[in-house]
């Protein structure tokens, strides 16, 4: 008896992710690469930091495991200030939320019985799971308390610049995008995600830092982490059109499961040309081919505008055996990391969009 709930409650531990909420730095947790944080925290964690202005700032770090970005941008930011003061002082309250450590640790975007930790915040559309009760714990926490702003930050797998995500396109949140890069993409899918949650109460905004392991990457992020903890408030005015460059994310690509697919040399259903990440926010003309298919009649991509409708004509066709861009478009988020693409998606389609940015 005793041995099988033993079983048991290891088993429901596995499944349902239990949140530790902090007021201090644990010990030695500065010292800790991404890998070895779980053995530190033992799983998801909430750390609350005095600084010298309220409300804080909020930072999400290692929603997705294998996203080392936010986590060495702030320990090397603790670290300055550690070694410049000998001891924590911060120009703000600081709020972070340390997430898929298991899958940190197995150095994985989320493990195979996880859902996305980006996908199951409140407004989410997925089957509910034990994690989307973790992050409505988080959200409620964090709402009680009071944000200043919130930062999720991220990686991605192929070539893209360094931009910033937005779901809302209120003046505070467009110059606390700006802090990072004046490329800002706009969208509202998917849902689920951590800034679009966190922009029902403060600005928020989604920091995509280039590729895992880029110097500049990392440096970036803890500098604009820097300049979210000086600033005493965001600007209320718009943001002058030529200071960003708006986006508008108008379809999500994704390839259906029956069907394979790989890069060069490989073979499958859809063969994609070597250099398909090099597409990423060039304004591309119809005709483009994205690559081969080996059958010319069916619909290759599950192609899904805002509002979950199929528009894969509008965006896609075959024609000599080259699936080509029907329209022209800008592409983002293409990699060629097939693991990736499996578990999140092939690309976003996107527009320009500065007629859009609002006016006094």
């Amino acid at each position: 008896m005793y041995a099988s709930h033993r079983l048991a409650t290891r088993y429901f531990l596995l499944i349902k992710p239990m949140l530790t909420e902090l007021h201090n730095l644990p010990e030695g947790i500065l010292d800790r690469d991404t890998r070895s944080l779980q053995d530190l925290l033992g799983g998801p964690t909430l750390i609350h930091l005095p600084g010298d202005r309220q409300p804080a700032l909020f930072l999400s770090v290692l929603l997705h495991g294998n996203e080392t970005v936010g986590w060495e941008a702030l320990r090397a930011l603790l670290r300055q200030r550690l070694a410049r003061y000998g001891e924590l002082r911060l120009p703000r309250a600081l709020s972070i939320f340390i997430g898929n450590i298991a899958a940190a640790a197995a150095g994985g975007r989320h493990l195979p019985d996880q859902p996305d930790y980006n996908r199951v915040w409140p407004g989410s559309e997925l089957a509910p799971t034990p994690e989307h009760d973790l992050m409505r714990q988080v959200t409620a926490i964090l709402r009680t308390r009071g944000l200043f702003a919130s930062l999720d930050i991220h990686n991605n797998t192929g070539l893209n610049p360094h931009y910033a995500g937005v779901n809302h396109l209120d003046h505070p949140t467009l110059h606390l995008a700006t802090l990072f890069s004046r490329t800002i993409m706009y969208f509202r899918r998917p849902k689920g995600i951590q800034a679009m949650a966190m922009g029902e109460f403060c600005p928020a905004v989604t920091l995509e830092c280039g590729k895992v392991g880029d110097r500049h990457g990392l440096e970036h992020a803890r500098d604009t982490i820097d300049a979210c903890l000086h600033l005493a408030a965001l600007p209320q005015h718009p943001v002058p059109p030529h200071d960003l460059d708006l986006f508008h994310t108008v379809a999500r690509v994704e390839i259906p499961e029956h069907l394979s697919f790989a890069f060069p040399p490989g073979q499958g259903d859809i063969l994609f040309t070597p250099d398909l990440d090099h597409f990423n926010f060039r304004e591309l003309p119809r005709g483009t081919a994205f690559g081969r298919v080996t059958d010319q009649q069916a619909a290759c991509l599950d192609v899904r505008d805002e509002q979950g409708r199929d528009v894969y004509p509008r965006f896609f066709h075959v024609a000599e055996g080259e699936l080509r861009l029907s329209t022209p478009v800008m592409p983002s988020m293409l990699t060629l990391n097939e693991e990736v693409i499996r578990q999140d998606c092939l690309c976003y389609l996107m527009e320009r969009y500065n007629d859009h940015v609002p006016r006094p």
